[in-house]
């Protein structure tokens, strides 16, 4: 397995890590999706994240959609304990609307 390290213009994902897996499409449809590989490591000061790659997969290009998932085993419970703060920032210029947020809280012990 070969890996390959993407920089991107703009700040990542504040929810990206190592472990996740990258996916890409070069179909301006988004119809084709291939999957990457595992990402191996994440610099955000200068907006990289390496990743594995097939080495018998074409390449994303530089107008490749490039998005990533988050691993199952790992990230599968809600918020655990009786109080959770929450804090949504938007860092962008342009006008943004925040339309529902929602949560699921377990109670860690009873």
């Amino acid at each position: 397995m070969n890996s390959i390290t993407l920089t991107f213009p703009q700040r990542l994902n504040a929810s990206i890590q190592v472990g996740d897996t990258t996916y890409y499409s070069n179909d301006i449809n988004g119809v084709d999706i291939q999957a990457m590989g595992v990402i191996t490591a994440i610099d955000r000061v200068l907006n990289t994240v390496t990743t594995e790659i097939d080495p018998s997969l074409t390449r994303p290009t530089l107008n490749s959609f490039i998005l990533f998932s988050k691993t199952a085993s790992v990230n599968t419970n809600g918020l655990k304990g009786y109080y959770a703060e929450m804090q949504f920032k938007n860092d962008s210029v342009d006008y943004a609307e925040l339309f529902s947020v929602g949560s699921d809280i377990l109670v860690s012990s009873k």
